[in-house]
């Protein structure tokens, strides 16, 4: 039996996964095609310098690297894009709980490990922060559907 669903849900799921597709696939392209500029801007120049390796083979591999990272990024925000127009509440549902959890997975990478770098140590609280925020808007959506299910 299908469950009536409900517009302002939806409309929050939707508002959420545009807001997150934004963000990851703006970033994503980003890291493809402004690596340096962004490193600069998010470490500092010192720290960039030093991320970007010490010998033209270990800087072709980092760049590589960073730029299949942002290409995954962008996907993901591409993925997201689609996502948010999924009407199943069921599946919105899974989905920000699933969100969430990644979220808050990578807070707790770079509670256990990023900050044990000591070019990245400075970092870390703030990208903290991010990845705990982006979290929240997931959890605020699964409260605020939990809410409208059971009132």
């Amino acid at each position: 039996m299908a469950r009536p669903s409900s517009s302002s849900s939806s409309s929050g799921f939707f508002l959420i996964c545009m807001l997150h597709s934004a963000i990851a696939a703006t970033c994503g392209a980003l890291m493809m095609f402004y690596l340096n500029e962004i490193a600069v801007f998010g470490h500092g120049r010192e720290t960039a310098t030093k991320l970007q390796g010490s010998t033209p083979h270990d800087q072709l591999l980092i760049q590589t690297s960073e730029s299949f990272a942002g290409l995954l990024l962008f996907v993901i925000g591409f993925l997201l894009f689609m996502v948010a127009f999924v009407k199943d509440r069921d599946f919105q549902a899974f989905f920000a709980k699933g969100c969430a959890l990644l979220h808050a997975a990578m807070a707790l990478w770079r509670v256990y490990f990023e900050r044990r770098l000591e070019d990245l140590a400075r970092d870390w609280p703030r990208q903290l922060v991010g990845d705990l925020v982006l979290s929240l808007s997931w959890v605020l959506f699964l409260v605020y559907s939990w809410r409208e299910k059971y009132d």
